[in-house]
């Protein structure tokens, strides 16, 4: 990579964790502020094209936008924008600090395991590439649905679909525990439709379809999980330099097996977001940065704990308030 990422040795910075933000983060215009501001985020985005064989950047740049939401597309292009952003972070630092723990929502892992020199940045670009082929190919094989499910327990949520997918035969089941409140459901037409019937019916303050036809973290993505673990297992894959906290897991993965079988596991299994964030806080964080396009993940950690600090670094503006929280003598603005 145009500069591998270089963390400070002195010390490590326990209560911070770097969080990348997954798919639905990325937008039109996302990154140039920093490619124009940067030339270490310009450096990285470059080499995405390189990589690529495609002018990814302008696609990030100037859309279209539904070339630009299409999965096979928006996932390299989270992946070069959140590593932009930390390579703009680095150039205004000199190094970075070293977190407590890495974290990624869902596709957002790869780029947690690229930032904690897990994955080479070409190897995390071509990886996350051909998980979105796999996964458009196995949405457009089996459709799927996917919906976002507001005010109820995730035990309570979990039990539903537990009793739609006896009652059906059908496929349903937690995706994403994003946070207290904010469960997002995803299976087949007949799971589905009978949980989000029964789940309104248990109280739930709001049931919403997503726009989208992938049955993202259910077993429908199972054909695409079995293929893109011969990716994975030919890819190289080293020990992080602090822990990655894993998606289905919700515990820090700190072996490349372990990170190999979390890549394929959660493809097919949901995103223990809740989980995974509150063992950050027991473990001593206090500040979350979420490095990439949007405020997503800011906004789920309001939910999950209050009282935490919460930054987003998606901007030449993030980027200086960054440098002046954690390394005010090196920030020159």
């Amino acid at each position: 990579m145009a500069g591998q990422f270089v963390y400070r040795t002195d010390q490590t910075q326990t209560s911070l964790a770097l969080l990348f933000p997954g798919q639905g983060s990325q937008e039109v215009g996302m990154a140039q502020a920093l490619a124009q501001h940067y030339p270490a985020a310009k450096a990285v985005l470059d080499e995405a094209d390189e990589v690529l064989g495609f002018s990814l950047s302008t696609l990030c740049f100037h859309g279209p936008e539904e070339k630009l939401m299409d999965t096979i597309n928006a996932q390299p292009a989270l992946l070069a924008t959140s590593m932009a952003a930390l390579a703009a972070l680095q150039s205004e630092l000199g190094a970075l600090p070293t977190p407590g723990v890495f974290a990624g929502h869902s596709m957002g892992e790869y780029s947690a395991l690229v930032a904690a020199g897990c994955l080479a940045y070409s190897d995390g670009l071509r990886l996350v590439r051909e998980r979105g082929r796999l996964m458009k190919e196995a949405g457009q094989k089996s459709p799927g649905l996917m919906a976002a499910i507001l005010g109820l327990d995730e035990a309570v949520v979990a039990q539903v679909c537990a009793d739609a997918q006896a009652a059906t035969g059908g496929i349903v089941q937690v995706a994403n525990d994003n946070c207290p409140g904010q469960i997002v459901i995803s299976g087949d037409k007949a799971g589905m439709e009978r949980a989000m019937a029964d789940l309104e019916s248990a109280g739930a303050r709001k049931v919403v379809a997503l726009a989208v036809s992938i049955a993202a973290h259910s077993p429908l993505m199972a054909p695409a999980a079995a293929q893109l673990k011969a990716a994975i297992d030919t890819t190289p894959v080293r020990p992080p330099i602090a822990p990655v906290i894993g998606n289905t897991s919700g515990v820090p993965l700190t072996s490349p097996e372990a990170i190999r079988d979390e890549l394929v596991a959660q493809l097919t299994g949901s995103v223990r977001w809740t989980a995974s964030m509150q063992h950050a806080v027991d473990a001593g964080v206090e500040t979350f940065v979420e490095v990439g396009p949007g405020e997503v993940l800011a906004g789920l950690m309001k939910r999950i704990a209050r009282k935490s600090e919460r930054m987003s670094v998606a901007d030449p503006a993030g980027v200086t308030a960054f440098a002046t929280r954690f390394c005010p003598e090196n920030s020159h603005g």
